[in-house]
């Protein structure tokens, strides 16, 4: 592996863990010109992380070796372009068999989203409902958060889109998601700014049903 003077001393060994690993510390300490004992203080702290992971390779005389290798979180740090393969297959779809077969999935990814959070929010209160969603969608890589105004009603913000690119060329994606939030949260949910649109964040304004809802 060439060095790249501007990466840190965590990225090189990320790099030398993703196309060489499992390896040994004292092959990862020869690769990067340092100490073993250097090594040894990063990769505790990136197993600490959850980075990656040990395993002991017992030998028939001496001591064991350890072996490091990535976990899937840190196989996920390095770029994946799954919302371009993604694309790419719903474009196919759209030629083959016509944009409603395209808003049919993008429907039955609501209707089981629906199925598997709907539990999480009976019995609850709107403001519960909203915290929920929230911690669903930022567990999900919208960097969501949520506050409530002044005048009773929520505003809930997506900082990221993990299917951007889709959602500008298929805008149902959007259209799908705030049909979720609705029937999620039982309240009246208005897209007010969309990353997808140009905007800089999905921003979502949302308000108790009214008296004949």
């Amino acid at each position: 592996m060439k060095i790249q003077p501007e990466m840190s001393t965590r990225q090189l060994l990320m790099t030398l863990l993703k196309t060489k690993g499992p390896i040994a510390v004292s092959r990862l300490a020869a690769e990067l010109g340092i100490t073993e004992m250097g090594v040894r203080r990063h990769l505790n702290q990136m197993e600490k992380d959850g980075y990656i992971e040990t395993t002991v390779v017992r030998q028939a005389m001496g001591r064991p070796t350890f072996l490091y290798a990535l976990t899937e979180h840190g196989h996920e740090q390095f770029p994946r372009n799954y919302s371009h393969l993604l694309l790419e297959l719903l474009e196919e779809l759209d030629d083959s068999q016509g944009s409603q077969a395209v808003h049919q999935l993008f429907d039955g990814r609501k209707h089981k989203m629906l199925d598997r959070y709907g539990p999480k929010m009976e019995g609850r209160d709107l403001s519960e409902r909203v915290a929920e969603l929230t911690s669903i969608q930022h567990a999900g890589g919208y960097m969501a958060h949520w506050e409530q105004e002044k005048d009773g009603s929520y505003t809930l913000y997506e900082y990221n889109c993990p299917i951007n690119e889709v959602a500008r060329r298929y805008q149902h994606a959007c259209a799908c998601e705030q049909s979720l939030f609705q029937e999620l949260l039982q309240a009246e949910v208005t897209r007010t700014e969309c990353l997808a649109l140009g905007g800089s964040c999905c921003k979502y304004r949302i308000q108790p049903p009214g008296p004949s809802a």
